[in-house]
C-alpha cells in the first residue's frame, strides 16, 4: 500500500486565478433596461423585482416584533437580552442545586 504510493506520486494542485471586472455603470443601465422591458410588457417581472415590497412585511403581520421596533430594539439587542435571561436562569438553577445539597 505505502509502496505503490511511492510511485505514482500526486500533482499539486494547480494555482488558477480567474480576473473578475465588475461595472457598476453597465450593471445599472442593464437594470434600468430591464425594468423598462418589465413595465412595457415585453418581460416578465422576476423575484428580485420583488424583493423591495416583501423585505419589512414580516415585522408588519407579528404584533411582537412591530411593539419591539417601535421600541428601538433590533434583532442584536433581542438575542443579547436571551443570553442574558439564559445565564441568569442557568445561575440561579445553580445557587438552587448548591442550596439543595
Amino acid at each position: 500500500m505505502g509502496v505503490s504510493s511511492f510511485y505514482r506520486m500526486r500533482k499539486p494542485r494547480q494555482f488558477e486565478h480567474k480576473p473578475i471586472y465588475w461595472d457598476p455603470h453597465k450593471e445599472e443601465l442593464e437594470e434600468r433596461k430591464r425594468k423598462i422591458r418589465v413595465e412595457m410588457g415585453l418581460e416578465k417581472p422576476s423575484e428580485e423585482d420583488f424583493k423591495p415590497h416583501i423585505k419589512g412585511t414580516f415585522i408588519e403581520g407579528t404584533s411582537h416584533l412591530k411593539k419591539s421596533v417601535a421600541k428601538g430594539e433590533d434583532a442584536h439587542s433581542r438575542k443579547s437580552k436571551s443570553t442574558k435571561l439564559i445565564f441568569a436562569l442557568i445561575l440561579l438553577g445553580l445557587i438552587l442545586w448548591y442550596l439543595v445539597q
